[in-house]
């Protein structure tokens, strides 16, 4: 029996700061010389080369900007859904590798990096320059676009945290790097969802042995 856990949220509780300082990081790996040397060469993410995923890498405090920019949901919107709810929607988890939601993102980011490696540094330059405004700004709540859902704010930037702190190691082990350090502000939060949605998805036994008993540990205890 998989274990019951309460609702994973961390409305109020985010160091929003975090955001901006994973940005930076993020900034400084994609401008590295051995990432724009392999722009077009294959990534550790299948099917995405290396200037793909370093556009999908910084597509992320863009997608912050937008999103904490827009219009606040209405009033008798949906009910906010929870960061559990949220990726147990998900339409790339649920979809293999070949699903149209993630053949859309392999699509948008092979296009946007077919601009070269100093276009998309620019982009990311300029949502950088919005960012802390973007992030001072924000209400309690916001509209995902591609999901119709509300979610609190802290919830949605801990899904574009969790982007920057799995794709920066994906594109770092891509080009040979060692994986940059995100600031605690980002890791933390990250570490909490995947540890949260791992125990939903294998149970919590699965969890404790993988971390303390590796001679009774599970295959794999992936979060998705």
């Amino acid at each position: 029996m998989l274990t019951t856990l309460p609702p994973l949220t961390f409305a109020d509780a985010l160091d929003r700061a975090a955001v901006t300082d994973s940005a930076r990081v993020v900034a400084d790996l994609v401008a590295r010389p051995e990432v724009v040397a392999a722009w077009g060469t294959e990534s550790s993410c299948a099917g995405m080369s290396v200037g793909a995923l370093a556009y999908h890498l910084t597509l992320q405090p863009l997608r912050t900007v937008e999103v904490l920019t827009a219009p606040a949901p209405a009033a008798g919107h949906a009910p906010a859904v929870t960061l559990d709810e949220h990726f147990a929607q998900a339409a790339w988890i649920q979809e293999d590798l070949d699903g149209p939601s993630n053949v859309a993102v392999r699509t948008r980011s092979r296009d946007a990096a077919a601009d070269g490696p100093e276009a998309v540094r620019a982009g990311l330059d300029a949502t950088r320059a919005r960012l802390d405004a973007a992030l001072a700004g924000a209400g309690p709540a916001v509209l995902v676009p591609w999901t119709g859902a509300v979610m609190a704010t802290d919830d949605f930037l801990v899904t574009r945290l969790l982007e920057m702190v799995v794709h920066a190691d994906d594109l770092a082990s891509s080009v040979g790097l060692p994986t940059p350090d995100l600031p605690a502000g980002a890791v933390v939060p990250v570490l909490r969802t995947l540890t949260d949605l791992a125990v939903r998805r294998h149970g919590q036994a699965a969890l404790v042995r993988t971390l303390t008993r590796p001679q009774r540990a599970p295959e794999t205890v992936a979060a998705f």
